[in-house]
């Protein structure tokens, strides 16, 4: 089983996404802007591309209210806590516009597209609130409310956020965000204003550099680095109308290259076996989470073939144990390493097992060490290493210059299986930090792989790729 995400295989017909932004509830991460008054009320197109990590709980993405404290006048599109969506205007307390559950939407690997249209000069009622994910109009909706003709939406003078309602603190987002447009005075008929359909049928961006974005209309990039609201913040508007965000809790480290163009793996908490772990940063970073037991945790995308590098940084005590385990093995114990088709090495001493059996490998890793991981499913070998530095197989880390034949594990047995990057921790400080390409920290190095993806503390072995699904396209 490979996990793809939209627009995953296809390169993206020269247009790519560089960069988005990553949403973390627990720092309470979003933008905000006040809107022009002169934006016509009756009319707008906003567009974003998300790519959910928590599920199971109501998470604001776009909002927009009269005052902080305006929750009797607001617009807010969320997903509620069964993982529906939730698009609604409320006016003067009272519901003026609602479209309410149905789709579920629990993908943590895939990238969506969503387009809410406000268009109250639609003399049709039906037509006046759209929703479109992945260019497909949404139709099924378990409450509708049509808005009366020429009826105002919360946009025009008021408070816009990204990332938590405009009106409360409550329901922020644990998201990746890209390529947030608001065209202010159009109302769009369909989604190709904001993306098309390749060969293979999915969904992926196109430029929208030249749409008419109207008067306070905006493009959100976050290209930018800095954390003032300005042309080199992480809230500038590209649009050519300087409608520039501020940033409340992000930093430059929350700027991410995961984008709807280059997806990358994370940690993927509808994979589990054992118990749960806590989830943080983008599915990037893991923290014990039942107390006492083992807390595991794999990779959105597996591999069949190919070449493969990641880095787990050790950031809390407990016990470590961290490789690969087959897609078909997702439950009992704390493997990796505990499976039969699994492989992992305890940070404690730097043994390594398979199907519960340890052998000697390399030496302990401390906290803030760095455990390389390089899968090689085209020879079916494994490697590890620590701060760069490889194992010699022999219960000693060796040399930086990595060696296909010195350290390598035989996971023979895997030649046929889909393999994940895995994890596990146990103890009441346990955490790491996983980098598949697109780290949750800053990085000193700023190392690549060879197709020039990724951000890895330390140098790429040659031929070995990060997990994304540009190179899952092209080796996996």
């Amino acid at each position: 089983m490979i996990i793809l995400g939209t627009n995953s295989i296809k390169d993206a017909g020269g247009f790519n996404v560089a960069n988005s932004l990553r949403f973390n509830s627990a720092s309470s991460d979003y933008l905000n802007r006040t809107i022009g008054s002169s934006t016509p009320s009756t009319t707008w197109t906003l567009s974003c591309w998300l790519k959910r990590s928590k599920l199971g709980v109501a998470q604001t993405f776009l909002s927009a209210a009269a005052s902080s404290a305006g929750n009797n006048n607001n617009l807010n599109i969320k997903f509620q806590s069964d993982d529906s969506l939730e698009y609604t205007i409320i006016n003067s307390g009272s519901y003026n516009g609602r479209r309410v559950g149905g789709r579920l939407f629990r993908d943590t690997s895939a990238w969506y597209n969503f387009v809410f249209v406000w268009d109250t000069s639609n003399g049709t009622a039906g037509d006046r609130m759209k929703v479109f994910v992945n260019g497909v109009q949404e139709t099924s909706f378990t409450t509708v409310a049509n808005p009366g003709q020429n009826s105002t939406a919360n946009i025009a003078g008021n408070i816009f956020t990204v990332g938590r309602p405009a009106y409360t603190s409550d329901a922020s987002l644990d998201s990746y965000i890209a390529e947030v447009v608001l065209l202010d005075g159009t109302a769009v008929s369909d989604a190709t204003s904001f993306g098309e359909f390749d060969d293979s049928g999915i969904w992926k961006p196109i430029k929208v550099s030249g749409l008419t974005f109207g008067t306070n209309g905006f493009y959100l990039e976050f290209k930018g680095s800095g954390t003032s609201a300005n042309s080199s913040g992480l809230g500038a508007d590209t649009s050519g109308n300087d409608q520039h965000f501020t940033v409340n809790n992000l930093t430059a480290v929350d700027q991410s290259i995961d984008t709807c163009t280059l997806n990358m793996a994370t940690f993927n908490p509808l994979i589990k076996a054992g118990y749960q772990p806590a989830f943080a940063e983008g599915n990037l970073k893991i923290s014990q989470g039942t107390s006492g037991s083992a807390n595991m945790a794999a990779v959105t995308i597996g591999v069949t073939s190919g070449k493969w590098y990641c880095e787990i940084k050790k950031a809390g005590g407990g016990t470590h144990i961290h490789g690969i385990h087959a897609a078909t093995q997702t439950s009992g114990g704390d493997f990796p390493g505990r499976a039969s088709l699994g492989w992992g090495i305890n940070l404690a001493d730097g043994n390594v097992s398979n199907n519960d059996s340890a052998s000697t490998y390399g030496a302990s890793v401390a906290d803030g060490d760095i455990l390389g991981i390089a899968l090689d499913m085209d020879n079916n070998k494994l490697y590890f290493s620590k701060n760069g530095d490889w194992s010699n197989g022999s219960g000693a880390w060796g040399s930086s210059t990595f060696n296909a034949g010195t350290g390598a594990i035989d996971i023979s047995a895997a030649a046929a299986e889909d393999m994940m990057f895995s994890v596990s921790v146990e103890g009441g400080s346990s955490n790491i930090h996983g980098n598949f390409g697109s780290p949750a920290e800053a990085i000193s190095s700023g190392n690549t792989d060879g197709n020039g993806y990724g951000n890895f503390e330390y140098a790429v072995p040659s031929g070995y790729f990060s997990l994304n699904t540009k190179n899952l396209a092209e080796y996996g």
